[in-house]
């Protein structure tokens, strides 16, 4: 083997960073797509302010 350059680590490291960015972009790429695709129902809540009770939507969507 005269002529070739050994790396040092071996073929290790060029195996497991790679699948390791693979893993992170689908994780994320995975919570990108949950969140555009969740839609949460409407929550029954107070429409005035004179009912102490319970809690007030800021700006409701229903």
């Amino acid at each position: 083997m005269r002529g070739r350059a050994r790396l040092p680590g071996g073929w290790l490291p060029w195996v497991l960073v790679p699948a390791g960015l693979l893993l992170f972009a689908g994780a994320n790429a995975h919570l990108v797509y949950v969140a555009f695709q969740s839609q949460p129902d409407c929550v029954e809540h107070l429409k005035s302010a004179d009912d102490k009770r319970g809690y007030r939507a800021a700006k409701s969507a229903c």
